[in-house]
């Protein structure tokens, strides 16, 4: 067991952001996860939003029923003992469907020619890990996943596409993610999931969060329809 290191600076007016390192990596978004939960229950009241990052936290507060110094005197009383341990919390496993194809996956193929594996090793590679949350961006719903196999990571395209369908299931570099909507993007494409990402009518709008993790399952095309998804 190892006391936690960070650092708090302010970020705003009615802002703060907690620092646990400087890179991505399973303990880091744990200690974010753990740092959320902890933080909703001491001083939930006064919060606006949580806003989780690959290595720290932005907590954005209600000016009007608190101030700066009381939210860092809060924070810190709350993050004092927080500890992480080995194997750290796993987390909450959310499995995702995917159809893999090339109708799906249209850069499923030219990605086999560049890392050299045949379409079946990408697909049986790509589901042999528990992806890590370990930031949510870019649109709502939008979850970055760490880390892909070596032997499948890729650059992004060197010309991004206008409109990536919702629901398409990429790689970029070490990272995977599933799209929540249509929208322009330049990782590459190897499958499709029916699962909706983003429902604002629903609390929480998202099916994962930042600290749980990611299992990804292969379904036929006939799944995929039967499951909501629409090619």
């Amino acid at each position: 067991m190892n006391q936690c290191d960070y650092k708090i600076s302010i970020a705003g007016e009615n802002s703060i952001i907690i620092y646990f390192g400087d890179r991505a990596c399973d303990k880091n978004a744990a200690l974010i996860a753990d740092t959320v939960n902890k933080l909703k229950i001491s001083i939930g009241r006064f919060i606006i939003d949580y806003i989780p990052s690959y290595a720290s936290l932005l907590v954005i507060y209600d000016p009007i029923s608190t101030d700066h110094d009381l939210i860092k005197m809060e924070i810190e009383k709350s993050l004092k003992n927080l500890v992480f341990t080995e194997p750290i919390s796993d987390g909450i496993l959310v499995e995702l469907p995917v159809y893999y194809s090339s109708e799906s996956g249209p850069d499923l193929h030219n990605l086999s020619k560049t890392v050299g594996l045949s379409t079946r090793e990408i697909i049986e590679l790509h589901q042999s890990i528990d992806y890590r949350v370990y930031a949510m961006g870019f649109a709502p719903g939008f979850a970055y996943l760490g880390e892909v196999d070596r032997r499948i990571a890729a650059p992004r395209q060197d010309t991004p596409r206008l409109k990536v369908p919702a629901g398409s299931v990429a790689i970029a570099d070490r990272q995977t993610a599933v799209y929540p909507c249509q929208s322009p993007g330049g990782w590459n494409l190897i499958g499709l999931c029916p699962k909706t990402m983003f429902d604002a009518a629903k609390t929480p709008p998202t099916p994962i969060q930042v600290g749980d993790r990611v299992r990804f399952r292969q379904v036929t095309r006939r799944e995929y329809i039967a499951l909501g998804g629409e090619i």
